[in-house]
């Protein structure tokens, strides 16, 4: 039986799907699934715009994202090429050969044992937030969490040159992501160099960032002492005779600023609400962290075999809330996935929304249920995927799952969370990370 193209998505108007597209893009990528599992979507106006493919199930998530699979679809989609423009060609953008010769430099940086050795700087900054949370009544988990996990991700990577570096991320990072986004999802996208507003202001961003990272290097160069954080071990690390560049080390550094502190600040966030949306749940998470941590600190041991109900909580908040909710790329060659054929040079979309919330794979996929992953309900390796999947996988997930771990144990520990807004589900907004759409608010019940 011949195999056909994917069946066409309808959206209307002279835009094609853009204006939604833009508006709401998880509400409008998911939606897409009731004409099929794997479906073409045009989005912006005829020639000026694109038709994507979005794949909605594990089974296509394994066709794009497996070792097998992985390099008939390569990371040429229109996100990474803005993305490309602004934070540098680092392990999450480059390709090829370029990816495997950072790759042999950098994975030694994340093995178990040496993002071990980071748990006591999370553990201070979680603590300086829970004094600071003491004396109020009510708390913003978003800014919170992501004024926590800015703090831990720099300290790692920058050090005692996290002063100098945090007041332009704050001042400049969000409006780069957004503005990001703004050019992939503009069907008409132009060159970065025409000067219209979004282009100035993404420039500035990256003048901005490179300059501040740059100025670090240098001093660190100058100085014959690289240092024991992150940048420092970047500067040192050595394959063979080679090394990194400067400009490669910055790529890496911004790379696993910005994608290491929205997305874990995002998950602690969907985290927390659940918890205080589900009082008995978090009864049973503070049961435990009494059990196993009493007042002590954690080590990086217990947090990860020790909590496990707490570790249950937060692969369920990621489920619910896949931070990553899309993993583009774009076809290499024509590709046979799920019965469907995607002609090469198609952007391809896994909708990981979708495949978290497949009611094949997840019974009763809206509910929060945490024991999924205490037994042996939880679904097959593809049907999972908050830190993607195959050789692309990230690369940071391990220290994502200590930082969210041990910060939701303490807290919990530390307070009563009770949610002030009255849903599961809550409006979401994504950039390239999920984000709720309005502020998620708990009172705090000291303990």
């Amino acid at each position: 039986m011949a195999i056909s193209a994917p069946p066409l998505h309808p959206t209307g108007g002279l835009l094609g799907g853009m204006r939604d597209f833009s508006a709401d893009q998880i509400g409008f990528l998911s939606g897409t699934r009731a004409s099929g599992d794997t479906v073409l979507v045009r989005i912006g106006p005829p020639r000026l715009g694109a038709t994507v493919c979005v794949l909605h199930t594990a089974a296509g998530a394994e066709a794009v994202l497996s070792a097998r699979t992985a390099p008939g679809f390569r990371r040429d989609a229109v996100l990474y090429r803005e993305l490309r423009q602004v934070i540098g060609n680092g392990l999450l953008t480059a390709q090829d050969d370029d990816w495997l010769r950072q790759k042999r430099f950098v994975q030694p940086l994340f093995t178990k044992s040496r993002v071990d050795g980071y748990l006591n700087v999370m553990v201070e900054e979680i603590e300086e937030l829970i004094r600071s949370w003491r004396a109020m009544p009510h708390a913003s988990l978003g800014p919170g969490m992501h004024h926590l996990s800015l703090r831990m991700v720099g300290r790692v990577l920058f050090g005692g040159d996290l002063d100098a570096v945090e007041p332009t991320i704050l001042t400049v990072v969000d409006q780069a992501v957004s503005d990001i986004i703004t050019r992939a999802s503009f069907a008409g996208r132009i060159p970065l160099a025409w000067p219209i507003p979004v282009n100035r202001r993404i420039r500035s961003a990256r003048d901005a960032l490179y300059d501040v990272v740059d100025r670090i290097i240098a001093v660190r160069r100058r100085s014959g002492s690289c240092g024991d954080d992150l940048i420092g071990r970047l500067l040192d690390a050595r394959n063979g005779d080679e090394r990194l560049s400067d400009s490669e080390v910055r790529d890496q550094a911004l790379i696993f600023l910005l994608a290491g502190h929205e997305t874990t600040a995002s998950a602690t966030t969907f985290a927390l609400h659940l918890l205080g949306r589900h009082p008995e749940v978090q009864q049973r998470v503070r049961d435990e962290v009494a059990a196993v941590l009493g007042d002590r600190r954690p080590s990086a041991a217990e947090v990860h075999s020790g909590l496990s109900v707490t570790t249950a909580v937060v692969k369920e908040a990621l489920r619910m809330y896949p931070v990553v909710p899309i993993a583009p790329r774009r076809t290499a060659e024509d590709r046979d996935v799920d019965g469907r054929t995607i002609p090469a040079g198609t952007d391809t979309i896994v909708c990981i929304w979708s495949v978290h919330h497949d009611p094949a794979a997840w019974p009763d996929p809206d509910s929060f249920r945490p024991d999924r992953f205490l037994g042996d309900e939880a679904a097959g390796r593809y049907a999972w995927l908050p830190f993607g999947a195959g050789p692309r996988a990230c690369i940071g997930q391990h220290f994502a799952m200590l930082e969210i771990v041990a910060t939701v144990a303490l807290l919990t520990r530390a307070f009563s969370l009770e949610s002030l807004v009255r849903t599961d589900r809550v409006p979401l907004r994504s950039a390239i990370t999920l984000l709720p759409r309005e502020p998620l608010r708990v009172a705090l019940h000291a303990l």
